[in-house]
């Protein structure tokens, strides 16, 4: 499958929703509870340090955001999100959003990339993280509530960049 991976603009937001909605909606990965719309899409994706999209033959397959993950004598450190269209998953493109958002942290000066929480039962990234060479850091118990109600474990991952 050939695509490649770019800034977003702003045309590409009805597409970026669809796919980052879906993931708020399952409720087993983003923590965010709210689905977006145009203009908190806009809000959103416009205030991280980078947004990026990875597109083929005109299509939104998938995007991750990236920026800071603290303030000050901590702001070396950065985090992100991903998110690929449910339908095109299992294809390693979630794996080609990983590696470009690394190359992009480094350039924006970044040291560390670190996750906070990445869910105990999200099996393709905790594959694709160890694969890429993250260091787990641990599990924290029932950090992360679940659409059903039920707490889950996170484990924070990091790589030095």
């Amino acid at each position: 499958m050939e695509y490649i991976i770019r800034a977003f603009q702003k045309s590409d937001l009805p597409e970026m929703i669809e796919i980052w909605n879906d993931i708020v909606k399952d409720g087993i990965a983003f923590p965010q509870k709210d689905v977006l719309d145009l203009k908190s899409a806009q809000d959103f994706f416009s205030s991280q340090s980078r947004t990026a999209v990875a597109v083929r033959k005109e299509e939104i397959i998938g995007l991750y955001i990236l920026h800071p993950n603290n303030v000050g004598r901590c702001a070396h450190i950065c985090n992100a999100s991903y998110a690929v269209k449910k339908s095109l998953r299992g294809q390693h493109i979630g794996e080609a959003l990983v590696k470009d958002c690394i190359k992009e942290a480094k350039n924006l000066g970044f040291k560390i990339l670190q996750f906070n929480a990445v869910v105990k039962t999200n099996h393709s990234a905790l594959h694709l993280y160890k694969k890429l060479g993250f260091t787990q850091l641990g599990t924290i118990p029932k950090g992360f509530l679940m659409k059903d109600g039920h707490y889950e474990d996170i484990i924070p991952h990091y790589i030095e960049l």
